[in-house]
């Protein structure tokens, strides 16, 4: 394995699978991390044409750090870090339960900006480094659910701009801000289909839409510092709640 690296944080489900696919499908050598998914992982692996698997839990941010060490002592071109992990506990705004905010900030948030530091700073590559950190459209157009989520997601967004503030050479800090793309939390897809359409084009986006972004940010001429909307326009607008509970016609607390 020598040709060009990303490793992909949650690469082995859901949006980050379908990110995982496409630098595969493009050429990369993919290392998937996964924290319980690894059958997942590793049929996914057996799909691409160049992958690993890798194991660890982001709340733990000392064995993140080891792992990034590890790889970047022994990636030949490691050029790109997607920070797509995160947990999506729901909270109340009015009651915030310090267990709750522990583990989605550490996981959503230090964790990535321990992360995206030791590669800034260790990975080996032949190009310019690249951080893609997953955000959200909703630190654009906030409504007081999921509160821990959204605090950890606002803390993970300011700390990429900072980051890529204070990138240097050919490196790039890159932010990416899905709006509703799969079923989260308890919906089914029924109701996924019902509240994902509550966008500016009245349409569901894709997870291949998402994975598109992240390729594209990886390769392409973007300044560092830059923002990604993948939501078909949802960021533009103000819901006063979640489209989990917009589509159920739930609009008050």
């Amino acid at each position: 394995m020598s040709n060009r690296t990303v490793l992909v944080t949650g690469g082995a489900k859901r949006i980050g699978a379908a990110i995982s696919r496409r630098f595969g499908e493009a050429g990369w050598h993919v290392v998937i991390h996964y924290q319980q998914a690894q059958a997942l992982a590793e049929d996914l692996a057996g799909e691409l044409p160049s992958a690993e698997i890798i194991r660890c839990d982001l709340a733990d941010g000392a064995a993140a750090l080891e792992m990034m060490r590890d790889l970047a002592a022994r990636l030949p071109d490691w050029r790109c870090l997607v920070n797509n992990a995160s947990v999506f506990p729901p909270d109340d705004v009015t009651a915030l339960d310090p267990a709750t905010n522990k583990e989605a900030m550490q996981v959503n948030a230090v964790t990535p900006a321990l992360m995206a530091q030791a590669f800034l700073a260790e990975a080996q590559t032949l190009a310019g480094r690249r951080v893609i950190q997953i955000t959200d459209q909703k630190l654009a157009n906030p409504n007081p659910d999921f509160f821990s989520y959204t605090m950890s997601k606002a803390a993970v967004n300011s700390a990429a701009q900072m980051l890529g503030m204070a990138a240097e050479g050919d490196d790039r800090v890159y932010r990416l801000a899905p709006g509703a793309i799969l079923a989260s939390y308890d919906q089914n897809e029924a109701e996924a289909d019902n509240s994902h359409v509550l966008n500016l084009l009245a349409r569901r986006t894709g997870a291949d839409e998402v994975a598109d972004a992240a390729l594209f940010l990886a390769e392409g001429p973007l300044a560092s510092g830059q923002v990604l909307y993948i939501d078909s326009g949802q960021h533009l607008l103000s819901q006063p709640r979640d489209v989990i509970y917009l589509g159920r016609g739930d609009t008050g607390q």
